[in-house]
């Protein structure tokens, strides 16, 4: 993973991703993608399901489906300065991103037969609109709870194009068992975050900073309840990372670091990452990941 050393001109796009979590046999796990080697976001790196906006998601009808108003949708972002039609949008895309990804379904009744049938008409050309016609679906958008808010850099992220990511927790609806779609994401895996961060480590994943901070904030969770209990205590930090040159090293500083503009923490463990032979790590190594 390289990082992108040019100011970026391209355009902040809304994206959103959903972090599936469940109790496993030693813990709180997470489900993990690989997205595909020739993708230019993120290729090859292990991501939670997610993407970008797609202009179907502001569709009022479509909002007509959701299990929550937009203005409750936007209550539960907590950016009162958001349209409450955009605020549903987002949890739209994020709902969509996670089905077309993973084959997972936030709809009420649809089990793990419903769902795979409306993710093979999904398959077969229809869009995630017709699909919820077709089935007729009611989408649980309050299945997602608010978790963060991700800015890309405009100089020193590991992409050119730049996003607004909305990232919310969610546990797998019963019944249904989330996979990769093998066009976006090739291979899919749970695992516990600790362990992710030491395949990381090991060189055995890739893992963009979003994620490994992402993953260094659950690990401190022993499961899924204190997961979403820390989730639901507080409005969702927005994450604008501030990447700068120090001794010739390339550091991703966070809100909370002194180099940052920013002074309060907006995430628990380190405030900066390292650019060291070809990947990221805090100043006192991977250890500093787990401590607050």
């Amino acid at each position: 993973m390289q990082i992108n050393l040019e100011p970026s001109d391209s355009p902040v796009r809304a994206a959103a991703t959903v972090v599936m979590l469940r109790d496993g046999p030693a813990g709180l796990e997470v489900f993990l993608v690989k997205r595909h080697g020739l993708s230019d976001v993120l290729g090859g790196a292990y991501v939670f399901p997610g993407g970008k906006l797609d202009d179907e998601d502001g569709d009022a009808v479509l909002h007509t489906m959701l299990d929550r108003t937009p203005a409750q949708l936007q209550h539960a972002l907590s950016e009162p300065g958001l349209p409450a039609p955009d605020a549903a949008a987002l949890f739209v895309a994020a709902l969509r991103e996670t089905f077309e990804e993973s084959g997972v379904l936030f709809a009420e009744g649809a089990d793990a037969r419903v769902a795979g049938r409306a993710y093979e008409a999904l398959r077969e050309g229809l869009s995630f609109a017709e699909v919820l016609h077709g089935a007729q679906l009611r989408l649980r958008a309050s299945e997602l709870v608010p978790w963060s808010r991700w800015i890309t850099p405009a100089v020193g992220g590991v992409i050119r194009k730049r996003f607004d990511t909305r990232f919310f927790l969610a546990r797998v609806p019963a019944g249904q068992e989330p996979t990769h779609d093998q066009r976006e994401a090739t291979e899919s895996l749970w695992l516990a975050p600790l362990a992710a961060l030491q395949q990381y480590r090991d060189g055995a994943i890739q893992l963009a900073p979003p994620q490994i901070m992402s993953l260094a904030h659950l690990s401190r969770h022993a499961g899924t309840a204190q997961a979403f209990a820390d989730a639901t205590s507080r409005p969702p930090p927005l994450v604008h990372p501030e990447p700068f040159e120090q001794d010739g090293v390339r550091v991703i500083c966070y809100p909370g670091d002194a180099r940052h503009s920013i002074a309060a923490r907006a995430l628990p463990g380190p405030t900066r990452l390292h650019y060291v032979d070809g990947r990221f790590e805090p100043p006192g190594g991977f250890d500093a990941l787990l401590r607050d």
